[in-house]
């Protein structure tokens, strides 16, 4: 986790919600046995707890790992806010301390700043730069349309698409930050050190403030 992260707040927070999906289970099946009542919809109320947690986490810990490569986590969290709503496939590279020339194919040199814009168009389907990766150094989009190595741990494995084996593939051999949305489902998710952290929500507004560096 970066330095810069104040991870007491976002805890106290985790852990305040964490108790209550405790409770809630606990609750549950103190009456499940119950007969003739439903409690399908406490199971609901039980998942939309835990979702409300694992999407603060999932925030705070993609600012933790972005916060001292780049200044613009916020623009880059609403624009993937933005593509998961409507269903556009994307996959974002976020270059860190390791050097990603030797891994990735490189695509066409854009030079431009980070913006909302600028990213949701380049993922807009038909754009012919929107099938590969961007790749985000600092606060510039280097280049777009880059080919990334694919997981060989995950080749097989039908249920993930190839955007996400991109992600593992490259996280897999460097400590680059990977977001991802799925076309098909408008699903997201971000790659690091190998692995998929899935993304329900990015909360906004929850997070302390963290200095770049």
């Amino acid at each position: 986790m970066s330095r810069n992260c104040d991870a007491g707040p976002v805890k106290s927070q985790l852990k305040q919600q964490l108790e209550q999906v405790t409770r809630q289970i606990q609750h549950l099946s103190s009456v499940i046995d119950h007969e003739g009542e439903c409690h399908l919809a406490d199971f609901e109320h039980i998942g939309d707890a835990y979702r409300k947690a694992e999407s603060l986490a999932a925030s705070f810990y993609l600012q933790c790992y972005l916060s001292a490569f780049t200044s613009h986590y916020e623009v880059l969290s609403i624009s993937l806010q933005h593509l998961m709503d409507r269903r556009h496939g994307a996959l974002i590279v976020i270059q860190r301390k390791d050097p990603l020339e030797s891994l990735i194919h490189s695509g066409i040199p854009l030079g431009a700043l980070v913006s909302y814009s600028l990213l949701e168009a380049i993922f807009y389907p038909g754009n012919p730069l929107h099938d590969g990766a961007i790749l985000i150094k600092e606060d510039v989009i280097v280049s777009a349309a880059n080919v990334l190595p694919l997981s060989s741990l995950v080749i097989h494995d039908k249920k993930i698409g190839t955007r996400h084996r991109a992600a593992l593939g490259l996280t897999e051999k460097s400590d680059a930050v990977v977001l991802v949305v799925s076309e098909e489902t408008g699903k997201a998710s971000f790659a690091y050190k190998g692995a998929l952290h899935p993304i329900s929500h990015l909360e906004h507004t929850l997070l302390p403030e963290t200095p770049t560096v």
